[in-house]
């Protein structure tokens, strides 16, 4: 039996051309073995279009890459984990290149493109059973398990982020309250953090949640400061990896993923069905409950010593810098640094602080929620 899916392309980071596209090299593929799925990645040395197919007898997944070559043969990957026996990649026509999953416990999957470098990224789920989600949400969200989490300071290095009004940028002010909410997490709360990034650098979008895997973290939480071309606008609000119909929503996932709203919303469209299977079973209730205790508290605090602040509340939409955690995770827009007086506000260490203090509240509001949820559920059986 074939089932056929067309992928079309989800990102392509050229403000437009009409001449024809020159022909994309593949550069090399790697792959990464997590709990729940295995990525594989193909870096190549431009954009691409592909479609996606899967078959059976073998079970396998192939991938067309149009207008694309092999500059030099790359040999077959033995993966051999719970989800993939290999990957192996050839030259199908003069301007087609195939890539080709070996399926060993096959769930779903989902692939999209990134720039800076330009790659495909594959992302094959193992099917879990019933069981195992209810033992998986029990040990991983008692008090001491949750130990580690990862913060992610927003965009770095050739990436500035958004732009203030007198030239303030945001990837300076969010690797700052990154490094100050690390701080206070370590010291009230005895966990361990890790950052994405503590430098000005560029981490492009898809290892960042690349590293928390990798670190077996509890928590994901990118920070970020929001923007608008109406500088009155402003604000706080939190989201979660998801579909959405709230253009303005859309319009801040599409700046995060540094696309337009027209591409934003084609993207979107195109995956819907899966952008919603994968919030389901993405820990979406966990990240849902965290979002609210990390929005509450943002604007509890804010509120108590700055005036007009505004709760812009807990939202969804598709970032690409969320998609593969295997733990809950949000994105914080922690105010507009668009907004003249949320610009001077960011500008200010003081007001970094209290929003590190903040977001550490909210977070440590969550653990000993997950506390009393567990110890529910354990008593219950």
């Amino acid at each position: 039996m074939k089932k056929t899916f067309m992928v079309p392309l989800l990102l392509l980071f050229l403000l437009g051309y009409s001449e024809a596209p020159k022909e994309v090299s593949v550069e090399k593929v790697r792959y990464s073995s997590y709990k729940t799925y295995t990525r594989v990645v193909v870096d190549l040395d431009g954009p691409v279009e592909f479609t996606s197919n899967q078959l059976s007898n073998p079970d396998r997944l192939y991938f067309n890459l149009n207008n694309c070559i092999l500059s030099e043969k790359i040999p077959s990957i033995l993966i051999n984990d719970r989800v993939l026996k290999s990957v192996r990649v050839a030259q199908f026509d003069k301007k087609t290149v195939r890539v080709v999953l070996d399926l060993k416990a096959f769930g779903r999957f989902y692939a999209f493109t990134l720039k800076s470098p330009n790659r495909l990224v594959i992302d094959v789920y193992i099917k879990k059973s019933t069981a195992a989600k209810k033992q998986d949400e029990m040990t991983r969200h008692g008090f001491d398990e949750i130990k580690r989490i990862v913060i992610d300071p927003g965009h770095g290095g050739e990436d500035p982020g958004a732009i203030g009004p007198t030239g303030l940028s945001e990837k300076n002010v969010v690797l700052d309250v990154a490094k100050k909410l690390g701080k206070i997490l370590k010291r009230k709360y005895d966990v361990e953090v890790f950052y994405t990034r503590t430098k000005d650098v560029f981490i492009p979008l898809n290892e960042r949640t690349d590293f928390a895997n990798s670190k077996n973290a509890d928590l994901f939480v990118s920070i970020h400061a929001n923007a608008s071309r109406k500088r009155h606008t402003k604000g706080i609000e939190t989201y979660v990896l998801n579909w959405t119909n709230n253009k303005e929503a859309m319009r801040v996932a599409a700046r995060e993923n540094a696309i337009s709203l027209k591409k934003m919303q084609k993207v979107q469209d195109e995956l819907q069905i899966i952008l919603l299977d994968l919030a389901r079973n993405n820990k979406r209730d966990e990240s849902i409950r965290l979002a609210h205790n990390v929005q509450n508290s943002l604007v509890d605090v804010l509120k108590s010593d700055y005036y007009g602040v505004e709760d812009l509340g807990v939202k969804q939409a598709l970032f690409y810098v969320l998609i593969g955690a295997e733990m809950p995770s949000v994105l914080v827009e922690i105010s507009f640094i668009s907004n003249p007086v949320e610009e001077r506000r960011l500008a200010r260490n003081g007001y970094r602080y209290r929003i590190a203090e903040a977001i550490a509240k909210g977070i440590g509001a969550y653990i000993k929620q997950s506390t009393l949820i567990v110890k529910n559920i354990s008593d219950s059986i």
